[in-house]
């Protein structure tokens, strides 16, 4: 059987007070490269970039490293930032130098932030790093259709650390793998979803749901899958956005390329749908945690957490320090907590999944389902299906 796994990083560290350096890899079965980027963290405007590959699968794979020049002079805050990098280095070199270098340019901005914020508290200890970022209009400030459309914040009874999660024993409803991808809907995935649905069959899961990238199933396609295999599938859709890789459910539209998350925002909440933070904190600056004192409710701050409904605090793609990570800040904000494999191979589906408290029948009732705010990540594999075969 075809294997497949892709691991993507980035690093960043100081060099003086005018370069920030970010490195970032992209590691697969099939390719292997790097980048190196240096950031003036004053102009925040790129100065110089490298990169090479490890491995490749043609000739012309490594001449694509030519092109990552077109970043130099980029400023990471600008607003076409993907799209440039995709038009230039992305197309007149490589796609995967593209994707990476994105990455790095938005790691870099994060840090450069951090750091500013962090010496801006030493003579203002009460900041916050919203209104560090934006002074001139304070979180108490509302205005516009997009604040309108953010979740609730977490209430001064919930507080932070305060939500109770749920076990699964306390719930009575499906467990459903809300996290899962297909081939070859998603490029990356290589579990084609006959078979991924009759491993999830097999193990017990009780639904799935199809949340490919940049792509929602077809009704008609779905409902065939039911029937065919007397199994509960449900639609999703796994977006990219500026800030960062959302699940959503309930929105009758096929994105494509990377969403503005405000608009998207106001979009799912007219549609009355869901919307859940993906592996928030996949590969986050664990190099410079210390150094910046990111902690849990540091990290609440960050913009992609005013837009969601709810945090994937179990996703088969991170490691356990940022599943935990995850769980503490989504806790704090009083966000409805999921899980999801995340699975890209037909053994992986069901590594994690969410227990729900009432029935689920169709897309609605999941969401529904969610909106209450009563689900119980769980790993599933090991602490549900596994205990139930050794009964």
């Amino acid at each position: 059987m075809l294997g497949f796994q892709r691991n993507k990083r980035v690093g960043i560290w100081t060099e003086g007070p005018h370069r920030l350096v970010a490195h970032g890899i992209l590691d697969d079965d099939i390719y292997g490269l790097e980048v190196r980027m240096v950031v003036d963290p004053a102009t925040r405007e790129v100065r110089s970039v490298e990169g090479w590959w490890n491995r490749w699968t043609t000739p012309d794979c490594p001449l694509a490293a030519e092109r990552l020049q077109d970043a130099v002079g980029v400023t990471i805050d600008d607003e076409d930032l993907a799209r440039r990098l995709q038009r230039t280095v992305g197309r007149r070199g490589c796609r995967h130098f593209a994707n990476i270098l994105i990455e790095c340019c938005h790691s870099a901005r994060e840090a450069i932030d951090l750091l500013r914020y962090e010496k801006a508290r030493e003579s203002a200890p009460g900041l916050t790093f919203r209104g560090f970022l934006d002074p001139s209009r304070p979180p108490e400030s509302a205005g516009g259709a997009a604040e309108a459309a953010r979740p609730p914040a977490a209430t001064e009874a919930s507080g932070p650390h305060r939500t109770a999660a749920l076990r699964p024993e306390d719930l009575t409803g499906p467990f459903i793998d809300l996290h899962v991808h297909t081939s070859p809907a998603s490029p990356c995935s290589s579990a084609p979803v006959d078979d991924l649905i009759r491993e999830a069959v097999r193990i017990g899961l009780d639904g799935i749901c199809l949340t490919d990238h940049n792509h929602l199933w077809s009704p008609e396609d779905v409902e065939a899958l039911k029937q065919k295999h007397g199994f509960l599938v449900l639609r999703g859709n796994e977006i990219i956005t500026d800030q960062g890789d959302v699940v959503v459910f309930g929105l009758e539209r096929d994105v494509r390329g990377i969403a503005r998350l405000e608009d998207l925002r106001e979009e799912v909440v007219r549609a009355g749908g869901f919307m859940i933070a993906a592996h928030p904190f996949r590969g986050f600056l664990t190099f410079g945690v210390d150094k910046l004192g990111l902690t849990p409710e540091k990290a609440m701050e960050r913009k992609i957490f005013q837009y969601v409904d709810g945090v994937e605090i179990l996703n088969g793609k991170v490691n356990a320090e940022e599943n935990r990570f995850a769980g503490e800040v989504a806790g704090g904000l009083g966000r409805v907590l999921t899980g999801g494999s995340d699975a890209h191979e037909v053994e992986e589906v069901g590594q994690y999944a969410t227990r729900l408290a009432s029935p689920v029948r169709n897309e609605q009732d999941l969401i529904e389902a969610l909106k209450t705010g009563r689900t119980a990540p769980v790993a599933f594999r090991r602490e549900v299906s596994d205990a139930r075969a050794e009964a």
